[in-house]
């Protein structure tokens, strides 16, 4: 292993580092799943270097995990089983746009929030938006969505192709700036929710919306959870298109209050967005405040200015940090599930019950605009009977879910985190998986320990 070190140094001078400090910085998740700190971290500028590290560390053995900006929450950029870390924050270039074709090449390591910065005077954005300012690269590999994704979609639509660098070193491209091909696999697909476990992205050509001309949002609270459910449920089937349309539980939205320093009344709340013309988005609000008051909404506040839907977005963004707030020296362990819409309110309800039958604080928010739903369950790092009652809830979550024609995460990803969920949704389909993985590392070099059967780990 020194020799391959010793090369990565060669090539990338203070652009390698065995720092303790340096490896620590990349060595935490977001939750509860942890794992050592990798043995060098390595800030490559571009997909040369990049391809010139995999085949150092191909040759030396060398395990290699990618890191963006560490926000995933399964433990998917930690090593697991050493080797070194590969951090693309050096390589943030907008490489090309094409406001006429609607996309946009660009690095990994650029974040959504800067893309649309850049983007401001094209008229054009990118709408993928998983609330945390996540690279590019990191949402591709995780197939990222989030708030959005009732109207946009989710990274699996967002990307067009990518430039990726397998194991070996091996540079390869996938898809194209067409808007369809028939041209064989899929090879976009398969490395977009990969989770680095295939090949490192170099390169993202992404697909672009434009600006709406107008953008309104609002907040209502409603009696009950199954009211505030149901609600989203008639909006969805009515073909209302909201590009936002969340949900707190009660708990969520106390913790907000009080991290915000927010009023919103102490029962369950929906965070609604229309984007489209002036009219149109006045139309779909008129309709949606007509449904939401036939299920018992309260306290409807709209947000058309920009300031106030900011904030609004911004309450809802910092729901995580909200709620680990509201139990001191708390950490949390963090699942979602995802079930078709017509099964959302029995999926919400039974795990509202379950969590409240444990005793342990556990706040419900989500994505329910595509029937994906997050729980916070907030537990004293220092018991190991309350991390066990937690992680038992998140497996009834997810097994919950399967039997609802769902799956155990609609974005979060597997990581390391929920690995041992796999065989229970894939069946024989999580083997197939792991072949396609020895096909393209034989030698299990690329994040090991993540997303495939462990016995295809080496």
């Amino acid at each position: 292993m020194n020799d391959a070190h010793s090369e990565l140094s060669a090539l990338l001078g203070p652009r390698y580092s065995r720092s303790a400090a340096e490896c620590d910085a990349h060595a935490h998740s977001e939750t509860h799943v942890c794992a050592g700190p990798p043995e060098g971290v390595a800030w490559p500028e571009t997909t040369g270097e990049v391809a010139a590290i995999l085949r150092i560390c191909h040759a030396h053995r060398l395990p290699v995990v990618g890191w963006g900006a560490g926000t995933s929450l399964e433990g998917h950029a930690l090593a697991l089983h050493g080797g070194i870390c590969v951090d693309f924050t050096r390589m943030t270039r907008i490489v090309e746009l094409r406001p006429e074709d609607m996309l946009v090449r660009v690095q990994p390591g650029i974040t959504r929030e800067d893309l649309n910065r850049e983007l401001r005077a094209t008229g054009l954005f990118f709408p993928v938006d998983p609330g945390a300012n996540a690279t590019l690269g990191g949402m591709a590999a995780t197939r990222a969505s989030g708030t959005t994704a009732v109207r946009y979609g989710t990274m699996r639509q967002a990307v067009l192709g990518l430039e990726a660098v397998l194991a070996d070193g091996t540079v390869i491209r996938t898809g194209s700036a067409a808007p369809k091909s028939s041209a064989g696999y899929d090879l976009t697909a398969l490395l977009v929710g990969s989770e680095g476990t295939l090949a490192l992205i170099t390169e993202l050509t992404l697909r672009l919306h434009g600006q709406p001309e107008a953008v309104s949002a609002a907040v209502c609270g409603f009696a009950d959870m199954s009211g505030a459910v149901d609600c989203v449920i008639e909006t969805i089937q009515s073909g209302i298109p909201m590009a936002r349309i969340e949900f707190l539980d009660t708990a969520a939205v106390a913790a907000c209050n009080a991290h915000a320093r927010q009023d919103l009344p102490a029962m369950p709340h929906l965070m609604v967005e229309f984007h489209g013309s002036a009219a149109g988005v006045a139309e779909q609000a008129q309709r949606f405040g007509e449904i939401a008051a036939s299920h018992g909404s309260a306290g409807f506040r709209w947000a058309e200015k920009t300031e106030d839907r900011n904030a609004l977005w911004k309450m809802r963004h910092n729901a995580y940090p909200a709620c680990l707030a509201a139990r001191s020296g708390a950490t949390a362990i963090v699942t979602d599930v995802c079930v078709p819409i017509s099964r959302l309110a029995e999926a919400v309800e039974e795990t509202r019950a379950d969590i409240k039958a444990s005793g342990l604080p556990g706040p419900i928010l989500g994505h329910v605009g595509d029937g994906n739903f997050h729980a916070i369950l907030l537990i004293d790092p220092a018991s190991a009977d309350e991390r066990a009652t937690a992680k038992a809830l998140a497996a009834r979550m997810a097994d919950r879910a399967l039997r609802l024609g769902g799956t155990i995460t609609g974005e979060h990803g597997i990581g390391m985190g929920k690995l041992d969920y796999m065989p229970a949704e894939h069946g024989p389909a999580w083997a197939a998986m792991g072949a396609v993985k020895r096909a393209l590392d034989p030698l299990n070099l690329m994040n090991p320990g993540k997303l495939v059967p462990p016995h295809d780990q080496g």
